[in-house]
């Protein structure tokens, strides 16, 4: 079947879509074996030997069409899932609503799926009411490459590497966009972003990670179609926030998002503060949080998300704590409060696991003990498991003038410094908010002498 037959079928026109595939040679591309993982390449070398189709699929393709190194090798055939697991002993069938195999090398998985069609119509459970219409709740629809082409979110893609002739084959423009830096849905961007509103943060993740600007009808319906990220668990939305912010570009994530009025859906406490003209702390101290979070990962150094999650919700904890603090609730509990008032209220749109907020809410919590710095209190904070999460915290909220520099400075000395300088900093320290210290009375003397009876 042509794909314009295909397209014919689902009454819909299929615009600058090729009738057949470009097929670039392998001389006319940069994909070479020596890039692809070793045992990415068994797998295809083995499926096609069993007589399937065999592709590599997707961002590996893309990126290597870029001379990026891919993360994942992605592999699709006409095999399906129970096919696949027949062919590897090492492979296990998993998911529901996408059902395919995962061939495992040790720690190294490869996935392979198998081609996918657009279902005819929108799927949806028989309990299912309205606010569902046109999202596809399935998608276990097997169909042929042209079809799995077309059902892909970006033109950048749906590029496939035939391990048989070394040749690159789209069938949707996607070299073409890939050379001009375009990021272009397939089909009608309003229609994929309601059967996937996730599509969306997908767009903003891809143009952030690639430098590639967002070609107009793609970008068009976001701004209007973007309370559907509403409607999208939370539990899938914390999947995506890590993903968008823990790629190692989360700044320029977190500006796109804002661009296309997206952030709001994510984190709506903190948009409202970070729209506070007044309020410059937030609008400094979440940048360089994201910033810091590049670096981390640039340096190939760990993150932990309790901390971003903190950076994003420490203004809207502070506007909560002045709120309660005006209401006549006492200063020390205020933080506690604030914090289970913003937490409850960001859970409706993120699950934030325990995991992390716990540790989220010691990083808070310590930013008060840290201006403590008398006797053995500083050396006891020094060896808090939450200690460096917190004092990094702390020098992003100096950073953006919240707290005055001296504080910060006088823990990076006291970290610098042996144990008889350290003794020094915080001998002539005047406990802080020490409550004062009342004489004990002196018992009174009995006027007359005790009855020995």
């Amino acid at each position: 079947m042509s794909i314009r037959s295909w397209w014919r079928r689902r009454k819909t026109k299929p615009g600058n879509l090729p009738v057949t595939p470009v097929t670039l040679n392998r001389s006319e591309h940069a994909i070479s074996r020596s890039l692809i993982s070793e045992h990415a390449l068994k797998v295809l070398y083995r499926l096609k030997e069993a007589g399937y189709d065999s592709y590599l699929v997707g961002g590996c393709v893309r990126d290597l069409m870029l001379g990026r190194e891919p993360k994942d090798f992605d592999v699709v055939t006409n095999a399906t899932p129970e096919q696949v697991k027949g062919v590897f002993r090492n492979a296990r069938l998993i998911g529901r609503r996408f059902r395919l195999a995962h061939v495992q090398f040790g720690r190294d998985i490869i996935e392979v799926a198998t081609y996918r069609a657009n279902p005819q119509a929108p799927i949806a459970h028989d309990d299912d009411d309205d606010e569902n219409e046109g999202r596809l709740l399935r998608d276990n629809v097997f169909g042929t490459q042209i079809e799995d082409a077309v059902r892909r979110d970006f033109s950048v893609n749906s590029l496939y590497y035939d391990i048989r002739d070394f040749s690159v084959v789209d069938y949707v423009g996607g070299v073409k966009d890939l050379k001009q830096g375009i990021l272009r849905m397939i089909g009608d961007p309003a229609t994929r972003y309601r059967e996937d509103p996730v599509r969306m943060l997908r767009a903003i993740r891809f143009a952030a990670k690639l430098g590639f600007r967002v070609e107009p009808g793609t970008a068009a319906p976001i701004r209007e179609c973007g309370r559907l990220l509403l409607e999208v668990p939370p539990a899938r939305m914390f999947e995506e926030v890590l993903k968008l912010f823990h790629g190692g570009y989360a700044l320029e994530t977190f500006e796109l998002l804002r661009q296309y009025g997206l952030f709001r859906y994510l984190f709506p406490l903190t948009e409202d503060c970070l729209a506070q003209e007044e309020n410059h702390f937030p609008r400094l101290l979440v940048p360089q949080a994201l910033a810091n979070t590049d670096e981390r990962i640039a340096a190939d150094k760990p993150v932990n998300p309790a901390f971003l999650f903190a950076a994003f919700l420490w203004e809207p904890v502070r506007q909560e704590m002045r709120r309660l603090a005006a209401n006549g609730m006492k200063p020390h509990e205020t933080l506690q409060h604030a914090s289970d008032h913003v937490l409850r209220e960001q859970l409706r749109h993120i699950t934030i696991p325990k995991r992390f907020s716990i540790p989220m809410r010691e990083i808070w919590d310590m930013q008060g003990k840290l201006s403590r710095r008398h006797g053995k209190h500083a050396e006891r904070l020094l060896e808090h498991k939450r200690f460096r999460a917190a004092y990094d915290f702390l020098l992003l909220r100096a950073h953006a003038g919240e707290e005055g520099r001296e504080l910060a400075d006088w823990w990076t000395r006291f970290q610098a410094v042996d144990a008889s300088a350290r003794d020094a900093m915080v001998r002539d320290r005047v406990p802080e908010q020490a409550a004062p210290r009342h004489k004990r009375r002196p018992r009174k003397r009995r006027s007359t002498p005790r009855d020995p009876g």
